[in-house]
């Protein structure tokens, strides 16, 4: 009888430790307990330099807008707003070689280059070849979306598009409908995409200190993916709850297989 409790209380031991723990879905837990509570820390944000594929959206403006109509794409003018489809076609695609193409400028080099370094780049050129600085010259530029992927333990998976200039990995996950119960939130991978190739990195979102990462915020083509708990594999619950109701399914099962033996 005592083998058999002692076995019953290992098993119980067993299965309520499958359960996951709160310490491991609470985001940005401040872990250092000698850390001063009322310094703030600088959050490492450096500018994005553009990569090929990458689509950009090039607004020239002026005090005349005729002016500048040669050098708008055909349906710019027509519309303030763009959807992601209209960005695609009517934006403008870095190539492999690092080169845009724009109406009247021909090819700019862009690959490498800040937002503002393009920006300053066009109006250089427009002011040295086409305009007086009477004219009033504006450029924008900025990209055609922030995209990324998202996939793995995780409520809406896929690929989205958020026209931001800047997004944080805890943005990207809560528009992605939050990592699920039995999503590692200690180790989520972030595959990035760099000229000289690929690179992944592992961040901890349990701890406050993922703000300092330079993986903290997001960048376009990012593939993010977060792996599951061993409780998932376990499948003995992730509550409390679940854990007691797979105990007693299973100790209902073992008592009514006793039983039949016995007869």
């Amino acid at each position: 009888m005592n083998k058999i409790l002692i076995n019953l209380l290992v098993f119980v031991g067993i299965v309520f430790s499958s359960c996951v723990p709160s310490k491991d879905l609470i985001y940005l837990q401040d872990k250092d307990s000698t850390r001063d509570k009322r310094t703030i820390s600088p959050i490492i944000s450096k500018p994005y330099r553009l990569q090929p594929t990458d689509i950009i959206s090039i607004s020239i403006k002026a005090i005349d807008p005729k002016l500048v109509a040669m050098f708008s794409t055909a349906n710019e003018s027509t519309s303030s707003t763009k959807s992601e489809i209209g960005l695609y076609f009517e934006g403008y695609t870095v190539d492999d070689h690092g080169f845009i193409r724009i109406p009247v400028l021909g090819e700019v080099l862009v690959l490498g280059s800040t937002l503002e370094e393009v920006r300053m780049k066009i109006e250089a050129k427009l002011l040295a070849e086409y305009f007086k600085a009477e004219a009033n010259i504006f450029v924008t530029v900025k990209l055609a979306g922030l995209r990324y992927t998202i996939n793995g333990e995780i409520g809406i998976p896929g690929t989205k598009t958020l026209y931001q200039e800047k997004v944080t990995i805890l943005q990207a996950i809560a528009n992605s409908g939050d990592i699920t119960l039995t999503g590692n939130r200690k180790a989520v991978s972030i595959i990035r995409q760099f000229p000289q190739g690929a690179e992944m990195q592992d961040i901890d979102l349990t701890d406050i200190k993922a703000m300092q990462s330079p993986y903290y915020f997001v960048q376009p083509n990012d593939y993010i993916y977060v792996k599951p708990l061993k409780q998932k594999t376990w499948g003995t619950g992730k509550t409390g709850i679940e854990s007691l109701g797979t105990f007693i399914t299973i100790l209902s099962l073992a008592t009514t297989t006793f039983l039949l033996l016995r007869k």
